[in-house]
């Protein structure tokens, strides 16, 4: 048996916007990306699919605005922390070399922020989320991180954070992704695109 999620990416943040390392950081959506959630619909099957987001404002109201219903909240798919990075720009601590930081091809599951998880952190907790949404048995659609999604694809991938993503993630699309009954990513699937309300 196997269950099907869909992942989110939450819309714009102040920092989205000028390039600044979010993590943790609660963050609000500005006016436009609440305007542009209003303004679209989940395409099928995901408008009646579970709904689910993180405890960060951001994800909670991007999916309460597209879905017109509250989502449960699942802590342990809130977004990877950045530690001592949050909200410095990426481009100022590749310039750096102190720093630590690098591209993301270059982090292995390993690379951890001061202060901060690496993906495999991330997926440590990640995983008994994704086997307690699987043990549900019905689609979910979950409003999520650009770090959590990129660790679930690259489970589903088979990517190891080693060379350039085999994936592109941007907003107002949906990750489908088919879990086994444990909750592991099997496949990816084509992503799907919100549409006009």
């Amino acid at each position: 048996m196997s269950v099907l999620i869909g992942l989110a990416r939450h819309f714009e943040t102040d920092w989205n916007a000028e390039g600044r390392l979010q993590g943790r950081t609660d963050r609000p959506l500005t006016e436009a990306a609440r305007a542009r959630a209003d303004a679209l619909a989940l395409p099928e099957p995901w408008a009646e699919a579970r709904l689910l987001a993180t405890p960060l404002s951001r994800a909670e109201e991007t999916a309460r605005r597209l879905a017109r219903r509250a989502p449960e909240i699942e802590p342990a798919l809130i977004e990877l922390s950045w530690g001592a990075w949050e909200g410095r720009r990426g481009e100022e601590l590749i310039a750096d070399p102190a720093s630590g930081y690098r591209h993301v091809e270059d982090w292995g599951w390993d690379r951890r922020p001061p202060g901060g998880e690496s993906p495999g952190d991330a997926w440590a907790r990640i995983a008994p989320a994704l086997a307690r949404i699987a043990a549900e048995g019905r689609p979910a659609l979950l409003v999520v991180h650009r770090g959590v999604i990129r660790v679930i694809l690259a489970k589903a991938w088979g990517w190891d954070f080693d060379r350039k993503e085999p994936f592109r993630i941007k907003r107002e699309r949906i990750y489908p992704v088919r879990l086994d009954a444990a909750g592991n990513p099997l496949e990816p699937l084509p992503e799907a695109r919100m549409g006009p309300r």
